[in-house]
């Protein structure tokens, strides 16, 4: 049997008692008018609205589409709602779990229903990078032939994730983030809508602020939290969703913290800050508010990101680098698994040997390039490699340093006006300890004082 994402007998339910489906299936949108956010996707005569055969010109020329974006923000929604505005038969697969077998089955299935029924098929296969090059190339022929419109969601940069041929033969269309602003929208058709809660309970602005911070972002997050108070609300007999009710129904108490005031930066300069000092339990209860608040994980990977380079340098080469792969991870897993890569970063951080030399040292340089200390480029670090170089005086005497033992020349580099200057200063704490006896050395060699 064919993994088509709503069966037959699933919607025939759906039709016959929709009350017992979950809210965010009932809310789920018909149309692309009804789709939460990407407005920049959904503006008249946008690609998207082209596909489905809006506007002037119709159907957009691109028979399939790629849409990239963080988790949780709606690629399978607009993917169904795709379908259903162009009337195409609609199949669901995960490149976690599927292979060639499967999309070979899918796209004979499609051929199938195109040649005795004249339906066509949208395939949808989420998590495309998962997908090795050779599996990819399976689904070229279809694509090709337009045996299946594919609509393929990905959460990896797609020039790096998806073969070429593919890419080029698609619409890619990038997603953005949902904001609070389109979640509330989403929550306020949901209560109010006969499809969604009818009017039977209200949602107070605390109860609000709550559950937005509990969504992170995810439309369907935020309406099974919502269903949860609903529920409870109405069983106690109460007319509003208190605070208290949605606390007690997801289990989670509400962390008074405003995302967009002075606490946002607060909270945030005292992850830096207790990072900074080293103490490792401060700055996890600091992420550990930003994380409840509901503050977009990116943000707090981009401080920890900036953090490795201010505060710890080279007393910890590593630092960096295990920053920037948890800012990668965290974009392509988000919350909640993206709060163990937050934690895994913030302790290595918090522990590392700290030394502020990088920040010092390009904040002189920077003074003193602004200072109009930007002399020439020596002649013999100029450009060589055209016609007529020479005769000006470009490249002549530069010394190799690979021809020279050590590898370091004694010329000099920097401009006369600066040429002496010391910005980096190494401390000994550290792995910068090594970099401290190597600079001297090499300044040495470079002034021709070594003895060498």
């Amino acid at each position: 049997m064919e993994p088509d994402l709503f069966t037959a007998a699933a919607e025939e339910r759906q039709k016959k008692d929709p009350a017992s489906s979950p809210l965010a299936v009932r809310m789920r949108p018909r149309t692309l008018d009804e789709v939460v956010g990407q407005q920049h996707l959904l503006k008249p005569g946008s690609p998207l609205r082209r596909l489905v055969g809006e506007g002037a010109g119709g159907p957009a020329g691109a028979s399939s589409v790629i849409l990239w974006g963080p988790p949780g923000i709606g690629k399978t929604t607009l993917a169904y709602v795709v379908s259903q505005a162009t009337q195409k038969r609609f199949v669901e697969l995960s490149a976690i779990t599927a292979g060639v077998k499967e999309v070979r089955a899918v796209i004979e299935g499609a051929r199938r229903a195109a040649g005795g029924y004249g339906k066509e098929t949208v395939l949808f296969l989420d998590e495309i990078h998962r997908f090795s090059k050779a599996q990819q190339d399976s689904l070229l022929p279809a694509v090709e032939n337009r045996w299946v419109t594919l609509i393929a969601a990905t959460t990896e940069n797609p020039y790096f994730s998806i073969i070429s041929p593919l890419l080029s033969r698609s619409l890619l269309l990038t997603l953005e983030p949902l904001t609070d602003d389109d979640l509330s929208g989403l929550l306020r058709r949901a209560l109010t809508e006969e499809r969604g809660l009818a009017g039977a309970v209200t949602l107070p602005q605390d109860a609000e602020a709550h559950l937005l911070r509990i969504a992170g972002g995810d439309a369907r997050r935020a309406l099974t939290a919502l269903e949860a108070g609903a529920g409870a609300a109405i069983a106690k007999g109460e007319e509003e969703i208190t605070l208290q009710t949605l606390e007690e129904a997801v289990d989670r108490a509400a962390v008074r913290y405003d995302k967009d005031g002075d606490q946002h930066y607060d909270v945030a300069s005292a992850l830096i800050k207790s990072i900074r000092g080293s103490d490792v339990d401060a700055a996890l209860h600091y992420l550990a508010r930003m994380i409840e608040a509901g503050e977009d994980p990116r943000f707090i990977a981009r401080r920890l990101m900036i953090s490795a380079s201010e505060d710890i340098g080279l007393a910890d080469p590593t630092a960096l680098p295990l920053a920037v792969a948890a800012a990668q991870a965290v974009a392509m897993i988000g919350f909640p698994e993206a709060a163990l890569t937050l934690s895994h970063a913030t302790i290595a951080l918090a522990l590392a040997p700290k030394s502020n030399t990088a920040t010092t040292a390009i904040g002189a340089a920077l003074a003193d390039v602004r200072a109009g200390l930007a002399g020439a480029v020596p002649t013999h670090l100029r450009d060589g490699h055209y016609k007529g170089a020479a005769k000006l005086g470009h490249a002549v005497g530069y010394v190799y340093p690979h021809d020279v033992p050590g590898a370091i020349a004694a010329q000099q580099y920097a401009p006369d006006e600066i040429h002496g200057k010391r910005y980096y200063e190494p401390t000994r704490y550290g792995a910068e300890a090594r970099y401290a006896d190597v600079v001297e050395k090499v300044r040495e060699r470079l002034r021709g004082t070594d003895g060498a």
